[in-house]
């Protein structure tokens, strides 16, 4: 079984997920059956990545008991607003098959519109607040946002979850998280992002192909992508690799059996090069990505 995080509210939260982010409506269900039944209790998903649906079909498939899976998903923008999110809620829980959800965040902070974010979070606190939802939190929050937030809400988020990986560490985002007792999730653990459609991609290096990380891998009998998943969850975050392969995602999953050292982690923090290869959370956002969720 995998580690937990305890949450700022008292959830544990298994530190180890699967992601579907850009898995396809035909792979994700089995990808999720394939993860639940090799010992994944945690499974990431989104409004805005469309395979809720399959998300619940994978875990119902799997056989594994709805209490013993930790489901997290995302309102996206187009959702954001007081009524608006509590709708978002219905449908994202009617897509999975449950009543309640165990983590529900806002999938970036709309600076833009911050006022209409402020609006959606307000939202997740009620969920909250009735019992629809576990714990709340948001992804793609800086410092600033975070801020922000705190000006205008009552409860702390539980998660921020962030691109996070050996070359895009965000540690500002991380000391933020850290001193108000927010768990930082890092999404694309393992720099997989570095090749995101659209953005900031120009000489992008994957630190799968890293020296330094290679080095640490063979040292541990271990591939590179288990020794960054290793990285973070000794370092206190959660992570969310995405797989659609069995044999990979149970290769992520076997990270429970060795340990980095402390000349190990420290080498690859010093990896960081600064460069964010996903979407700028301080980006105003096109037209095209304020898309609306179907409701089914």
């Amino acid at each position: 079984m995998t580690d937990f995080l305890t949450l700022n509210n008292g959830v544990q939260m298994p530190a180890l997920g699967l992601g579907v982010f850009q898995s396809s409506k035909d792979d994700t269900a089995s990808a999720v059956e394939s993860a639940l039944r090799t010992g994944y209790r945690h499974i990431d998903t989104a409004a805005a990545y469309y395979n809720e649906r399959e998300v619940g079909e994978g875990i119902r498939a799997s056989g594994v008991d709805r209490d013993e899976i930790f489901i997290e998903t995302k309102v996206w923008i187009s959702q954001y607003g007081y009524d608006e999110t509590l709708h978002a809620f219905d449908v994202s829980a009617a897509k999975l098959g449950v009543d309640r959800i165990d983590l529900l965040i806002l999938h970036q902070p709309a600076p833009w519109q911050f006022e209409i974010t402020l609006e959606a979070y307000r939202a997740l606190e009620t969920l909250l607040a009735d019992g629809k939802v576990r714990s709340i939190g948001v992804s793609n929050f800086r410092p600033v946002h975070l801020d922000h937030l705190f000006e205008n809400s009552t409860v702390v988020p539980a998660v921020n979850q962030i691109e996070l990986h050996p070359y895009f560490t965000q540690k500002e985002t991380q000391r933020a998280d850290a001193s108000h007792g927010i768990i930082t999730q890092a999404w694309s653990p393992i720099g997989g992002i570095n090749v995101f459609p659209g953005y900031n991609n120009e000489g992008a290096k994957n630190p799968l192909h890293d020296p330094t990380i290679e080095a640490i891998a063979t040292a541990h009998g271990k591939s590179a992508a288990q020794v960054m998943i290793r990285w973070h969850l000794q370092q206190g975050r959660s992570a969310i690799p995405k797989s659609v392969r069995p044999e990979r995602i149970a290769e992520n999953f076997a990270v429970f059996d060795f340990e980095l050292s402390d000349a190990e982690l420290e080498a690859i923090d010093g990896l960081d090069v600064g460069i964010r290869r996903g979407p700028d959370p301080d980006e105003v956002r096109p037209p095209s990505r304020s898309f609306v969720i179907p409701e089914s």
